[in-house]
């Protein structure tokens, strides 16, 4: 007898998440949780009810309101998939999809990982996650220099100096940021050798592997991590 593999797709939001269950005959059961630490053994509970513990999970790369569940689905042996927004919505736009509601989209989800059988995700180890989040830090940081610098070249100015005074501030945060995150490569030598993993993770790129390696000066002339602003 052939094993009719299920498939889960899970939609998520800051205080909730709306969970798809796809069966083999094509119908849903639908459930939302609470995003907490709770929240995440009632689904455990759900899916062992409906014999789901064996199903593909599938849920997008939503930053902090999915990592802790991601990690929590990993930790106990279930099959998840972490895949990109923009995948889910250009699959979106194959099937002509128009509902736009937190269930109608979990159920979306389940019908991508159904469809594309998208690879298991596997949780980064914790210095590579550290690495992370340090850079999405650097780069938000950078994000703000920027758009404090396109109001200063059109202030008025009575306005120029406190723009001036919270570029102080975002600059002083900038280099505090890239100082950590060199210490926390030097401080790490397998991170130096992990390239393709490095390269794989949204927000690190070329430039951060570049700055483990050589100094700030040599790095200084590209635009990436260690660049000038």
């Amino acid at each position: 007898m052939t094993h009719t593999i299920l498939h889960v797709g899970i939609d998520l939001a800051k205080r909730k998440f709306d969970v798809a269950l796809l069966n083999a005959d094509g119908k849903y059961r639908s459930k939302v949780f609470p995003n907490t630490p709770q929240g995440f053994d009632l689904l455990y509970d759900w899916l062992s009810e409906h014999d789901a513990l064996e199903a593909h999970l599938c849920l997008e790369t939503t930053g902090a309101y999915g990592r802790d569940l991601a990690r929590f689905l990993a930790y106990h042996k279930l099959w998840v998939s972490v895949v990109n927004p923009a995948q889910i919505h250009a699959f979106g736009k194959t099937e002509l999809v128009r509902a736009k509601t937190d269930k109608a989209d979990a159920r979306l989800i389940a019908r991508y990982c159904k469809t594309h059988n998208p690879a298991q995700w596997i949780p980064p180890a914790d210095e590579v996650e550290v690495l992370q989040a340090l850079v999405q830090r650097l780069d938000d940081l950078l994000t703000l220099q920027n758009m404090e610098n396109n109001r200063l070249e059109n202030a008025e100015l009575p306005a120029v100096p406190s723009i001036r005074k919270i570029l102080t501030v975002i600059c002083q945060e900038i280099e505090t940021i890239r100082r950590q995150i060199q210490e926390h490569i030097d401080d790490h030598p397998d991170l130096h050798s992990k390239k393709e993993l490095l390269l794989s993770i949204p927000g690190i790129g070329e430039t951060t592997i570049c700055s483990g390696l050589q100094s700030k000066t040599a790095c200084s002339q590209s635009t990436g991590i260690f660049g000038s602003d």
